[in-house]
C-alpha cells in the first residue's frame, strides 16, 4: 500500500486546466522528483499535496488518511521553498524552532530538536546568527532544518536549489539526499533541472501539459523514454526518421541501411517512425558483432574536457556522439570519413 497516494488529481484555474488526471503512488521513505518545464503543473501538484491549493477533483491520502480538504497545518507536512522564506528578524535557532513553537512543543524538547537539526545540516555553531549573516547555501540548509524539525510525514521541496550557483547546488543536493535517506522521510522534489532529478531520485515523474508522461527510475527515464516529449526533454538526443519494413522482427530502414532492432515495433509496415539514440550509445569504428553500422563524415568536433562531442553527417541526417578524451587518441578531423557503430538496444522507437 502506498504511503502517499495521489488519485486522479485535477486542477483548473478558470478555463485553464493545469493538472489533468494525475496519479502517483509513493512508498514510505521514497524520494520522487516531479520534472518538467515551466507551466507543466509540477508546482501545482506540490501545492495541492501541501494544502495550499484544493484539487478541482481527485484525492490525496497520506498513510491511509484522506487529506484532500484538510488545511496545511492539519497535514503534518514540511515544505522548503525556492526563496528560503526565513524570518529575517529571527536567529537561525529561532527560525528552526518556529514550527515547534506554533505546535506548542515544550521548551526543553524544542531546544533538543533545534540542536539535533543544526547538527544534521552541519551548522551546529551558527544558531545565534541571523539569515543575512549566512550564505545562500547555509540559508537553504536552515530552511530544510526548519521543515524537518516538526518531524513531518512528508517533505516537499519546491525547486530549493535554483537560486544557488552550480557548485553549491551540486554539493547541497548530495547533502539533501543523504539527510533524506538517513531520516527515511517520504519526499517530493520539484525541479526543471534534469541532472538534479536523475541524480537524487528513486523515481522521476516527467510532466508535460499537466499530465505525467512517464514515471520510472532515473535509469528507465533516460534509457527507455516512453514518449517523444520525455526523450527530447531528458538528456541530449539524436533522432532519425526510419521506415518500418517488418514490425514483428523490428526491422526498419534508415536511408538505405536496414536496421534489425530484434524487438517488435508498434507500427505498421511502411510507417515512418522516429528512432532516438543517446550520444554516448554510438562509438567510432567497428563495434561488437550485431551492431548497427553507419557510414558518415565528421562535420564538427567539440573538446569538452573529459568528453569529446563529435557531430557526423549521415548524408541528410546529423548524428552527435560522445567519446571519452584519451591523451593517446586524438579526436578525428573535420571532414574525415568514419564508421559509426551502435547496439540495436540503444535505439528507441518513438511513436507517441
Amino acid at each position: 500500500m502506498a504511503f502517499l497516494d495521489l488519485s486522479q488529481l485535477n486542477k483548473s484555474f478558470g478555463p485553464n486546466h493545469v493538472v489533468k488526471d494525475f496519479d502517483l503512488s509513493i512508498a514510505q521513505g521514497e524520494f520522487v522528483s516531479l520534472l518538467g518545464p515551466s507551466g507543466c503543473g509540477k508546482t501545482t501538484v506540490l501545492r495541492m499535496v501541501a494544502g495550499f491549493e484544493t484539487p478541482s477533483s481527485g484525492a490525496i491520502r497520506i498513510d491511509g488518511q484522506d487529506m484532500t480538504h484538510l488545511r496545511p497545518n492539519q497535514r503534518n507536512i514540511g515544505m522548503v521553498f525556492q526563496a528560503y522564506a526565513l524570518f529575517p528578524n529571527l536567529t537561525v535557532a529561532q527560525n528552526v524552532a518556529f514550527g515547534l513553537k506554533v505546535a506548542g512543543v515544550a521548551r526543553a524538547e524544542t531546544q533538543t530538536r533545534v540542536d539535533e537539526m543544526l547538527a544534521l545540516i552541519g551548522l551546529p555553531d551558527l544558531g545565534g546568527r541571523y539569515p543575512y549573516q549566512l550564505s545562500g547555501g547555509q540559508q537553504q540548509r536552515v530552511a530544510l532544518a526548519r521543515a524537518l524539525a516538526v518531524r513531518p510525514k512528508v517533505l516537499l521541496l519546491d525547486e530549493p536549489l535554483s537560486a544557488l550557483d552550480a557548485k553549491i547546488r551540486a554539493s547541497l543536493r548530495r547533502e539533501i539526499r543523504a539527510i533524506q535517506q538517513r531520516l527515511g522521510i517520504t519526499t517530493i522534489f520539484v525541479t526543471h533541472d534534469q541532472e538534479e532529478a536523475l541524480s537524487m531520485s528513486d523515481r522521476v515523474v516527467v510532466m508535460n501539459g499537466g499530465r505525467a508522461d512517464q514515471i520510472g527510475t532515473p535509469f528507465e527515464i533516460y534509457n527507455t523514454p516512453a514518449t517523444r516529449f520525455v526523450a527530447g526533454f531528458v538528456g541530449t538526443l539524436n533522432t532519425f526518421q526510419a521506415v518500418v519494413t517488418d514490425p514483428a522482427t523490428g526491422t526498419v530502414t534508415l536511408g538505405d541501411t536496414p536496421i534489425a532492432l530484434h524487438r517488435p515495433v508498434d507500427a505498421a509496415a511502411g510507417t515512418t517512425v522516429t528512432l532516438a539514440m543517446r550520444p554516448e550509445t554510438a562509438t567510432l569504428g567497428i563495434g561488437e558483432p550485431g551492431d548497427v553500422v553507419l557510414r558518415a563524415r565528421i562535420s564538427d568536433v567539440q573538446f569538452l574536457g573529459a568528453i569529446i562531442r563529435v557531430t557526423a553527417d549521415l548524408g541528410g541526417d546529423s548524428l552527435t556522439l560522445d567519446t571519452f578524451n584519451r591523451a593517446s587518441t586524438p579526436p578525428p578531423d573535420v571532414g574525415a570519413p568514419v564508421t559509426i557503430s551502435m547496439p540495436p538496444a540503444g535505439l528507441v522507437v518513438l511513436v507517441a
